[in-house]
């Protein structure tokens, strides 16, 4: 029995207006895509009047109005012990890693709840988190803590202020 074998190579052409997020900073750019499958998802897109030097680590490209960027969010959380990988020590309220959303890598400022001194490794928490600058996010959406080098935790975010 011979096997064929298909390369399907689709290559759409459309030419929209797109926002594209990077820290509170959206603008308004023509987009034209180009789509070509053949190892892994790859997407290709050229946008026009966007310099090369403009294009940063973290940027969301979504039509306009379609979502926005936050600061402040709500979250769930599980902290790593030190045989997974994670801390040692405990961590109070004004913690300050870096944030894994997607990926933007940012930093931000943990409180923790009243009543609950120092999140200890191995725990899950309810915390709020104040990111340093504005990142696009949803709720449910997952993310992971990091300080220096090492993962420290991770967890979803379940509410979003404006």
């Amino acid at each position: 029995m011979v096997r064929s074998i298909f390369f399907f190579s689709f290559s759409f052409l459309f030419f929209f207006f797109f926002s594209l997020f990077f820290f509170h900073c959206p603008f308004l750019t023509p987009l034209t895509i180009t789509i070509i499958f053949l190892k892994g998802d790859n997407l290709g897109v050229l946008l026009r009047g966007v310099k090369r030097e403009d294009i940063r680590r973290g940027q969301v490209l979504c039509a306009p109005g379609t979502t926005s960027t936050y600061k402040k969010f709500d979250a769930e959380t599980y902290i790593l012990t030190a045989e997974e990988g994670g801390r040692s020590k405990p961590f109070h309220t004004g913690y300050r890693p870096q944030f894994f959303l997607r990926t933007a890598n940012v930093t931000g400022s943990i409180t923790l709840p009243d009543g609950v001194p120092a999140c200890m490794p191995g725990d899950k928490a309810s915390m709020t988190v104040e990111l340093m600058a504005d990142t696009v996010m949803n709720e449910g959406m997952r993310f992971s803590m990091r300080e220096g080098g090492i993962t420290v935790g991770a967890g979803v975010v379940t509410k979003v202020y404006e």
